[in-house]
């Protein structure tokens, strides 16, 4: 019995021995070669989470939070936040997109929106390999229909004798990371998208989904499959929320900081540097 034990033991301790040794080989494989993308994002691209209580410790992990939107086909302006780290309807993501990505073509979408046919929900996610792109064209696109909208909203209340003063304000805060394309091979994707500087190729799940009729969208993006990225010890500080002022008032939701994420040869993201401002 006594033997059977050591060697129960012995086993266990060669199993946990050999799995961090393909983990570790895993992520030296993955920051090996040329990456797929290295990003210089700040606190409107990544959200700091800490996991498990939220006050501050020496063992609570830290991550950051992809936030990224996208533009659908109709000419409306993307909400800030709405579409950050969650489900969408990207207007390029049209019936030929799903079924150059192996989906079968959808059926005509039920009356009323979020009715999908059995058809579709019998079709499972697909992992695919998604463009990120980071304060480019889509960004660009964003804010001018942005522009356009309040613009739009500005002359109606000129036309109204008692239209109240418009306050001042930013055209569509938030993320500048937009999901521009996704596909099967990663090395065409990279020869159309090859700045890695603006454009990151990720993994993510894409599924039919029905979508207003003006949308063009024949699927959404499930989420992406890696969806936030650790942040070592030695970069906590950064991240860390700003104390009270003195004069009493509550604290800043969190630091301003920039943060450079490298997306690796397995499309796996690490932090390699963050300053704060």
């Amino acid at each position: 019995m006594i033997r059977r034990g050591r060697i129960a033991t012995w086993t266990g301790l060669g199993l946990i021995v050999v799995t961090n040794a393909v983990a570790l080989g895993g992520v030296a494989f993955n920051r090996t070669g040329p990456s797929q993308g290295k990003l210089r994002l700040s606190e409107r691209e990544l959200s700091p989470s800490y996991a498990g209580m939220r006050e501050k410790t020496e063992n609570s992990g830290l991550s950051l939070a992809f936030r990224w939107q996208s533009l659908p086909l109709k000419k409306t302006v993307p909400r800030a936040g709405a579409f950050y780290g969650g489900a969408n309807h990207p207007g390029w993501l049209d019936a030929a997109k799903m079924a150059s990505l192996g989906f079968d073509a959808p059926t005509p979408p039920a009356p009323g929106f979020g009715r999908a046919s059995s058809a579709d929900r019998r079709q499972l996610p697909r992992e695919v390999f998604i463009v990120l792109e980071l304060a480019g064209p889509a960004w660009q696109e964003a804010l001018r229909r942005a522009r356009e909208a309040d613009e739009s909203v500005e002359a109606g209340k000129e036309r109204k004798a008692d239209a109240p003063a418009a306050p001042d304000r930013a055209p569509l805060p938030g993320s500048r990371l937009f999901a521009v394309d996704a596909g099967l091979d990663q090395e065409t994707l990279r020869a159309k998208f090859p700045d890695r500087t603006v454009y990151a190729i990720v993994r993510g799940r894409i599924r039919p989904a029905p979508a207003p009729e003006d949308s063009g969208s024949a699927g959404l993006i499930d989420a992406l499959s890696i969806d936030a990225v650790h942040v070592p010890l030695e970069m906590r500080a950064v991240f860390d929320r700003r104390p009270p002022a003195e004069d009493g008032r509550s604290a800043e939701a969190g630091a301003h900081f920039d943060a450079t994420v490298v997306f690796g040869r397995r499309s796996e993201p690490w932090l390699e540097a963050a300053t704060r401002r």
